[in-house]
């Protein structure tokens, strides 16, 4: 999957490798479909997802929700392999409320038989994949996710660069191209888990009017489930507490905002998903401040992009990623779903 997802400059030889392996039967074009995919993630928890190929929708209509800002180079690369390609080679990660739906139990009845695919990945999480044929068990997955609107987890750009090549192709409203390939996950489920991203700020003066921490651990345990950031400076600890619904979202408005003024935030910090780490390179003059945040809540997330608001970069990280290669859809402007 490699040789297709990171060609490097070389997206036309991409295209050849995965035509190539359609010809030699490396990979086999499956009847209509969706599937349901399982992960151990190895604490005793489970999460499960549907994927199925989702109809793209500008942001506007408010169906599919962002919640980060994108940047253009990621965003040129992805469509100029799309453009060689003509495929959706990985799927994009989104989220949805399955509260009031019967999802849940419609994907718990799909997999109450031997799953089709199983292996284990390179971090030795046991993956499974179950083929769901089109038929009424697919209709009835369809009609309970109509009503719904998606968060997009993760592939902001490449939800918006599929969105972009659709246009481009062309191709009637059902067409392959008017379509994503889309990994979807309740977010009741209790595999899902969301970690949180640490800053480290280049530059800026020492923060003001937080609450004295004596070590790393003790500011992390203050700070959880609560509107607040961890500051590590000049060898010392603090909890500063923060006024809003969304630790991240009121750090950089009431903090790194304010630090560095009219600089952008994207040359000044560095991001870590290790607090451990965030310690040591402020230890180690890399930068002069850390700031810790809590896992945010995927609630006030959807939520927020539910008004139309962006958060900034880096503001969730979903774990474990969904392994690419299991499923790949074909965007070609003249066939339909």
């Amino acid at each position: 999957m490699i040789r297709l997802i990171r060609p490097g400059s070389d997206y036309s030889g991409a295209a050849k490798t995965l035509e190539s392996w359609l010809a030699a039967g490396v990979l086999r074009e499956d009847e209509a479909s969706m599937y349901v995919h399982e992960v151990d993630l190895g604490n005793g928890l489970t999460r499960r997802d549907l994927i199925a190929a989702l109809r793209l929708e500008p942001y506007e209509r408010r169906v599919v929700l962002p919640h980060e800002r994108t940047h253009r180079g990621p965003k040129e690369d992805r469509l100029a392999l799309m453009r060689a390609t003509r495929a959706s080679l990985e799927p994009l990660w989104f989220l949805y409320d399955g509260r009031e739906t019967t999802l849940r139990p419609l994907l718990a009845d799909a997999v109450n038989r031997a799953p089709d695919l199983e292996f284990e990945d390179f971090e030795g999480l046991r993956q499974r994949l179950w083929v769901i044929r089109q038929d009424s068990w697919t209709s009835a997955v369809a009609a309970g996710m109509a009503p719904l609107q998606v968060l997009i987890a993760d592939g902001h750009h490449r939800y918006e660069t599929t969105l972009a090549y659709a246009e481009e192709a062309g191709g009637p409203v059902d067409a392959f191209s008017r379509f994503t390939l889309a990994l979807l996950t309740d977010l009741e489920d209790p595999g899902l888990q969301v970690l949180p991203t640490h800053r480290v700020m280049k530059a800026g003066i020492a923060v003001t009017g937080g609450e004295p921490a004596g070590s790393l651990a003790e500011t992390l345990d203050a700070i959880r489930g609560k509107v607040a950031a961890g500051v590590y400076r000049e060898g010392r600890f603090q909890v500063l507490p923060l006024e809003g619904h969304l630790a991240v979202v009121e750090l950089h408005r009431q903090v790194i905002d304010n630090l560095l003024g009219r600089r952008s935030p994207e040359d000044f910090l560095l991001y870590t998903r290790d607090a451990e780490e965030a310690v040591r390179w402020v230890d180690e003059g890399v930068g002069v401040s850390a700031f810790f945040l809590d896992a945010p809540d995927l609630r006030q997330v959807l939520s927020l992009a539910g008004e139309g608001k962006t958060l900034p970069q880096k503001s969730t990280y979903f774990h474990p990623k969904p392994p690419s290669g299991m499923v790949i859809h074909r965007l070609d402007a003249d066939r339909t779903l």
